[in-house]
């Protein structure tokens, strides 16, 4: 990558009684470069940030340069946000994978919703899945150099035939030579299997675990873990794709085998290894395992024990719920329908404040055209839908992960404000489970 690829990093924030705060830095000034490198993306600036003198070039909101030195603590902060964490382009993905979920959208939304992310940087930085299958020796090299680990890699099939035909690239066939060159430099990945029935299932299933728990050996094993996540179809997917729904008779297949080789992998290591996303016990109509059973969460971004974990971060923030409320609040709640069971003990214990009703709507995707849905994919139509003309009550719970990160608009482009708009009832958005007890506490509770 040509310096003349990077851009000017945009400064969106300055953190109060940071050291860029302290020095005049404005949002809306782009940073150039430091101890005159140029930062490819937020790694660079990381790493150009742990020495403690920088010279740093800047241009202003009016587009004039200035140099300003510094001189700090190795690790002190500068204080700095940006627009994006690539101050170059995005790496996108080189295949063509059948259950894409891009390709699985409807034509017309916003651009940035078809863009293919398949960057290590991303996936080092946030977690974000990536392939492998499109890296440059100067990427690979700089993977190397720099530690960046662990990354988070679809693997999907470790058969080289399987996994070409999964990902429809001829590359994607290396992919044990890639881990064992992980192995050789003692750096680490989680894996992924995303489960398409009569394709990577059954013995293909068996071996990919297999191959994968192979190089979970050693003090610095080079795959920490694995995820098995069922495909997510929509109706907006190509007519010609050969894959097919999970059924609660293929959810129970996975679920007994996939337990079959738990068990095997924590007699050889004392872990589980590879776990299964909680949406196959759902599809399966069949119990979570216990809290125990996800140990540290290493693919909690799976939904690998999420609602276990949700469950348990509840009974601790609700303890802080009142007994009562001074004033009586009615909220409704909504949530995707793969959560209604599980969540009814919270339902019951919110509902045990005296002047509290919450009344939870739990709804599966008429947009994605899903019988089961996930939280985090209902859309504002959806959510419009199922409650016009309801009685609503006082204001709507809305989980964070509906909405696009820092950002108050639904994956079919709806706003939060629109939805609110159109059902005539404010609108709380709720990040986690804490947040969700404060904002009712707030309801002026005794």
């Amino acid at each position: 990558m040509s310096d003349a690829a990077i851009r000017p990093a945009l400064i969106t924030a300055v953190l109060p009684d940071s050291i860029a705060a302290e020095i005049g830095f404005e949002v809306g000034d782009r940073l150039v470069s430091i101890n005159d490198q140029r930062p490819r993306d937020l790694i660079d600036y990381q790493f150009l940030c742990a020495d403690e003198v920088l010279l740093l070039e800047v241009l202003d909101k009016g587009g004039k340069a200035h140099h300003v030195e510094i001189e700090k603590d190795y690790d002190d902060d500068l204080g700095l946000e940006f627009e994006s964490a690539l101050f170059d382009s995005l790496i996108q993905c080189n295949n063509r994978c059948p259950f894409c979920f891009i390709d699985q959208q409807p034509p017309g939304m916003r651009q940035t919703l078809y863009l293919k992310d398949d960057d290590y940087r991303l996936s080092f930085l946030y977690g974000s899945y990536l392939t492998l299958t499109n890296l440059t020796q100067r990427e690979w090299d700089r993977i190397e150099r720099m530690r960046l680990s662990p990354l988070f890699v679809s693997v999907h099939a470790t058969e080289p035939d399987v996994r070409c035909r999964l990902l429809k690239n001829p590359r994607a066939g290396q992919l044990l030579d890639q881990l064992r060159w992980f192995q050789e430099r003692r750096l680490q990945i989680h894996a992924q299997v995303v489960l398409c029935p009569g394709i990577n299932d059954r013995d293909h299933l068996t071996q990919t675990l297999l191959d994968l728990f192979q190089f979970h050996q050693g003090e610095v094993p080079a795959v920490a873990s694995v995820a098995v996540v069922p495909v997510g179809l929509t109706r907006f997917r190509p007519s010609e794709d050969e894959l097919i729904p999970v059924s609660r008779e293929k959810a129970q297949e996975v679920v007994a085998q996939v337990q079959a080789l738990q068990a095997k992998f924590r007699q050889q290591t004392g872990s589980t290894f590879a776990w299964l996303a909680d949406e196959w016990f759902l599809l399966a109509h069949q119990e979570l395992p216990p809290e125990s059973h996800y140990e540290d969460y290493p693919q909690i971004g799976n939904g690998v024990g999420s609602i276990r974990q949700f469950l348990k971060q509840f009974q601790a923030a609700g303890r802080s719920l009142p007994k009562r409320l001074a004033t009586p609040c009615h909220l409704t709640w909504v949530v995707g329908n793969a959560v209604e069971l599980a969540f009814q003990p919270i339902l019951q214990r919110l509902n045990n404040v005296e002047g509290l009703e919450v009344n939870m709507v739990a709804l599966a995707s008429e947009y994605w055209g899903q019988s089961m849905t996930v939280t985090g994919l209902l859309t504002g139509q959806d959510i419009l839908h199922a409650l016009k003309g309801q009685a609503l009550g006082d204001a709507i719970l809305l989980p964070s992960l509906m909405l696009k990160h820092n950002d108050t608009r639904f994956l079919d482009d709806t706003t939060v404000a629109e939805l609110s708009e159109q059902l005539q009832t404010p609108i709380l958005i709720v990040g986690d489970v804490d947040h969700l007890v404060e904002t009712i506490i707030g309801k002026r509770g005794e």
